[in-house]
């Protein structure tokens, strides 16, 4: 059969026909058997995306609630309450006494408002003290541990012990430390270096116990400010103390005018942080002292403890906690706005 022979109709259909097997990836091949079809699955849930970062907050949130949020919320709702160790039993039907509490708290001229005011007092001064010294001692271990030397590695680690020490573990240790008769800084300062002109002093009871929870407190929390301080180090340039050698600036002008200011976005940070964990600091005292610290270990959250579970005043014990928030919480606020205010002014 010639060409002439092909109608115009069997042409066109050898023509789609041929096209078709010349596209195997084209609309033919997409027309295939239903099974070979890539279905979309149906019935399938698809969380929308802007979802998605609140249902991964919500553990952390629930954590938040059932750990920090009720129980303030019960500690200020027993403020209000007058539970003592008849309501025990059945506390929700403790009779209100309004700001009975609060009342009593801050009755200066009363026992127990003069006692709260003498806690307060000690807390502030060692609070003060051990945070400065906690900076100073980690201020210049990170500095020094900048300088390349034989050893520094392992002198690093060694400054963190304290910190990674477990807390009870720790302060037990200082409380043997600490005996008058049996303890080592006796035997140091007594038998050793004749400081005290052979009387054994006291350390865990009378004035000195103020200066004993101070030496604890500066033990564990000065590793802490030198793994910080250390850290924001790295982010200086080693160029601006080359240079500055060359132009003839000494250590002091060079931790004056290149270190501090370069740390001071991380201090402002590292300064809040350890005065609200010393202000707050309820296991160091306890270990060390007992449940009856001295006058002069007597730290605003072992004594709130003491009015809480000692003498079973639990409303007087919250309104107290209650006060020690609002104390932390305004404290907090002003050193933020404060140091914003600074740091805005010099940009």
């Amino acid at each position: 059969m010639t060409s002439a022979d092909v109608t115009p109709e069997a042409a066109r259909a050898g023509g789609a026909a041929g096209g078709r097997r010349r596209r195997p990836g084209g609309a033919g091949a997409a027309g295939g058997p239903p099974a070979a079809r890539a279905r979309r699955p149906r019935g399938r849930f698809r969380l929308p995306p802007r979802l998605l970062p609140y249902l991964l907050l919500a553990p952390a949130v629930a954590a938040e609630l059932i750990v920090h949020v009720v129980p303030i919320a019960v500690g200020v709702w027993m403020s209000f309450r007058d539970l003592t160790l008849f309501y025990i039993r059945d506390w929700a039907k403790a009779p209100g006494k309004g700001l009975g509490n609060y009342r009593i708290a801050v009755d200066f001229d009363a026992a127990i408002g003069r006692d709260l005011l003498g806690s307060f007092l000690v807390t502030v001064a060692v609070t003060v003290l051990a945070v400065g010294l906690s900076w100073l001692l980690g201020t210049a271990a990170a500095i020094l541990m900048q300088e390349r030397f034989r050893g520094r590695g392992l002198l690093r680690a060694a400054f963190l012990v304290p910190y990674a020490l477990p807390v009870y573990a720790a302060v037990m240790t200082w409380g043997f430390l600490f005996q008058r008769d049996t303890g080592m800084v006796d035997h140091v300062l007594v038998d050793q270096l004749h400081l005290t002109g052979g009387d054994r002093p006291f350390w865990l009871i009378g004035g000195n116990s103020f200066w004993a929870l101070l030496t604890v407190i500066v033990w564990r929390s000065w590793p802490f400010a030198f793994l910080v301080l250390m850290a924001g180090l790295q982010n200086v340039p080693r160029d601006l103390y080359e240079a500055s050698a060359l132009d003839g600036a000494g250590v002091w002008r060079q931790i004056r005018h290149i270190t501090l200011p370069a740390l001071r976005p991380v201090n402002q940070v590292l300064v809040l942080v350890l005065f609200l964990w010393t202000f707050n600091d309820f296991n160091t005292p306890f270990v060390l002292f007992g449940k009856a610290a001295p006058d002069g270990g007597d730290l605003i959250s072992l004594h709130i403890y003491q009015t809480s579970f000692i003498t079973w005043n639990f409303g007087t014990g919250s309104a107290m906690s209650v006060l020690l928030l609002l104390f932390l919480l305004l404290v907090t606020a002003v050193y933020l706005i404060a140091t914003s205010r600074r740091r805005t002014a010099r940009a």
